[in-house]
């Protein structure tokens, strides 16, 4: 094993790559800029020191042998983490701050992500912050990737939670907004029933709100919403809801953030006599994955809010 460690080099991996993903010997060269013989001589030796074949040759191009598989998997993590230390390295050299990725759940970037890089910026001016919003499903995705230096996410069914770090957060409190306009605009004190009969524009099919707000309905004897817009964005969510006499679920933070500001739109809430609750999210990161300084601290500026 050692003596394959020394033997395999970071311009190994990129060939297997880059033939992992072209397909062919003469596109991977072309996108390393070598020659196709010294790609083909490459090859030869990664195949010599791996002790086996690392792709098979057909007429119409090459793919990958089981090894080969476990190469090309891995040298993409490999590849991707050393040129994210490059990028680094080049910043500090520059004077900038660093760069920290996080990706987020709705209501736990409107709550706790934003005030959090509004402190870091105090302190870190040039600090290049990136900030995705997305479903679960998708953070940690990108998370396992190595897009994200750390999630506020829930774990998915079937994804083994022992390979994070994972730190306690909150659950998600819903919300019910509508137009300005909508009949039930502005009442409180209302049952599931209430509901009854509106189009509504929801998160998909399986996503935490929706599951939740469906196990209302079904808790409640009251129909399923039978005209429904699916929509993470909430650009479009307002737009619906400025046009139609739809009604969307969303989290507490979102309400908060968006009723009453007549510079974003005409919006009010419908509330129930009893909360719908989502199961919380939770700060995650990967067990293998050292944070920069500069993501230790919006991390930690993080969990301190998620914590208090």
């Amino acid at each position: 094993m050692e003596k394959l460690a020394a033997r395999l080099q970071l311009k190994d991996f990129r060939l297997i790559q880059a033939i992992e993903k072209t397909g062919q010997l003469a596109l991977a060269a072309e996108m390393l800029a070598i020659t196709q013989p010294a790609a083909s001589r490459m090859l030869a030796a990664i195949e010599k020191a791996v002790g086996t074949r690392v792709f098979d040759r057909h007429p119409k191009g090459m793919t990958p042998t089981e090894v080969g598989q476990v190469l090309a998997r891995n040298a993409a993590t490999l590849l991707h983490e050393m040129d994210r230390a490059i990028h680094e390295v080049e910043e500090i050299r520059s004077g900038r701050a660093g760069t920290v990725r996080v990706g987020s759940v709705t209501g736990g970037a409107v709550a706790f992500v934003v005030p959090a890089i509004q402190k870091l910026k105090q302190e870190a001016v040039g600090a290049d912050i990136h900030v995705d919003v997305a479903p679960s499903q998708a953070l940690i995705e990108g998370l396992l990737r190595g897009d994200y230096d750390f999630v506020l996410s829930r774990i998915p069914p079937g994804v083994d939670a022992r390979q994070f770090n994972v730190r306690r957060g909150r659950v998600e409190v819903i919300r019910f907004l509508c137009g300005g306009g909508h009949p039930l605009a502005g009442q409180s004190g209302l049952a599931v029933k209430d509901l009854e009969g509106y189009e509504w524009v929801v998160q998909a099919p399986l996503m935490p709100i929706r599951l939740a707000v469906e196990d209302a309905f079904v808790n409640a004897h009251v129909p399923l919403p039978g005209e429904i817009v699916n929509t993470t964005s909430l650009l479009v969510m307002i737009a619906y809801l400025n046009s139609t006499d739809a009604i969307a679920p969303t989290s507490r933070e979102v309400v908060d953030l968006l009723v009453g500001r007549e510079e974003v739109s005409d919006l009010a809430t419908i509330a129930l006599d009893e909360p719908i609750i989502v199961h919380a999210y939770h700060m995650i990161s990967l067990k293998n994955h050292t944070l920069n300084p500069l993501a230790v601290k919006l991390r930690d500026l993080v969990f301190s809010a998620l914590s208090t």
